[in-house]
């Protein structure tokens, strides 16, 4: 003779009562994706957080080094650097330039790094979507 332990009811008893473990779900094989090649896409957007932040830290390096400068150093914000311009007002209007190479980066990473993984990707996508729709 076996002994059967009792069924549970799907209800609890008492509220504080602990949740019934689920039973386990039989595991299946996914089919291989043809598309998405994982070291590919990791190395994409490696190559994209790089282009982010080094355009992001030229122009708010150069924005926090002038407020930094502006708050802890005004003798060298007042100093006068030629035909009594103040260095401040100089180093304020450098912003914009500073700003338009933060693009020029930006834009030079994308054409040199990303835009040719990208265009790969995207290659290697449209082959195996053929190869797919070949089967």
């Amino acid at each position: 003779m076996s002994y059967d332990p009792p069924h549970q009811p799907s209800y609890l008893t008492y509220p504080w009562q602990p949740q019934p473990p689920e039973p386990p779900r039989p595991h299946r094989a996914r089919p291989r994706e043809l598309l998405g090649h994982h070291s590919d896409l990791r190395v994409l957007r490696g190559a994209y957080r790089w282009q982010r932040r080094t355009a992001t830290l030229t122009a708010l390096g150069y924005f926090t080094l002038f407020l930094v400068l502006s708050a802890f150093a005004p003798h060298v914000m007042t100093r006068t650097v030629a035909d009594g311009i103040p260095a401040g007002l100089l180093l304020a209007l450098l912003q914009l330039p500073v700003t338009w190479l933060a693009i020029a980066l930006y834009e030079h990473t994308a054409r040199r790094h990303v835009d040719p993984l990208a265009d790969r990707i995207r290659k290697e996508a449209e082959l195996d979507a053929r190869r797919g729709a070949a089967r």
